[in-house]
């Protein structure tokens, strides 16, 4: 088992727009594994911000910041200031849902503000936390977490943050049917607790 730094701060972002599904309960769970082990819990609700989509004008390119006035400028400090992220979201045409996007597409000016540093002599790392991904699909495809494992993927490298995989649930549609599966919701309260611990043994 692989131990690394104990997480003191989690964030949950709920990306669903159906309060109450299957995202949302397993988030949940997670959420409650990670204030068992003493983490100081925060989420999101992608669908109550009123966020822009990113408007690739290139503002941020010089400074690292986004030149969009919205309700986006209060999610960066928790996103930064965050030891754990977990993501969830359904799979929508193979990714995350279009509020979870519209939130990690303005994630370029943090990507941009990594990269200011590097070419300013910073030693890049993703020493900034980690992050988690909870999924569900409705359908059996082969390759349905693909696309939203590689979003999450550079989501998170775009934070300095490591990717550190999470659950992927296949053939669950109905909302709340995950409470069918009572394994599946232990797994995610272990997720929040490992999240916290620093332990990668029951994370896959």
């Amino acid at each position: 088992m692989e131990t690394i730094k104990k997480a003191t701060k989690v964030l949950g972002i709920y990306g669903s727009p159906r309060r109450g599904g299957n995202t949302d309960i397993l988030l949940e769970q997670a959420l409650a594994g990670a204030e068992s082990v003493g983490a100081a819990v925060s989420t999101i609700r992608c669908c109550d911000l009123n966020i822009e989509g990113c408007l690739e004008c290139g503002g941020c390119d010089e400074t690292g910041t986004c030149v969009i006035e919205d309700e986006m400028n209060s999610v960066y400090p928790q996103l930064m200031e965050s030891d754990v992220i977990i993501l969830a979201s359904p799979i929508f045409f193979y990714s995350v849902t279009s509020q979870a996007k519209a939130l990690i597409d303005r994630c370029q000016a943090m990507w941009c503000k990594r990269d200011l540093e590097r070419k300013a002599g910073k030693k890049s790392s993703h020493d900034s936390g980690r992050g988690y991904l909870i999924c569900v699909g409705a359908t059996k495809g082969k390759n349905l977490f693909d696309g939203v494992s590689l979003v999450a993927r550079y989501f998170f490298d775009a934070l300095g943050k490591s990717y550190e995989g999470g659950i992927q649930l296949r053939s669950i549609e109905g909302k709340g049917d995950i409470s069918q599966y009572p394994d599946e919701i232990q797994k995610a309260y272990e997720l929040g607790r490992s999240a916290v611990l620093g332990t990668t043994d029951s994370v896959k």
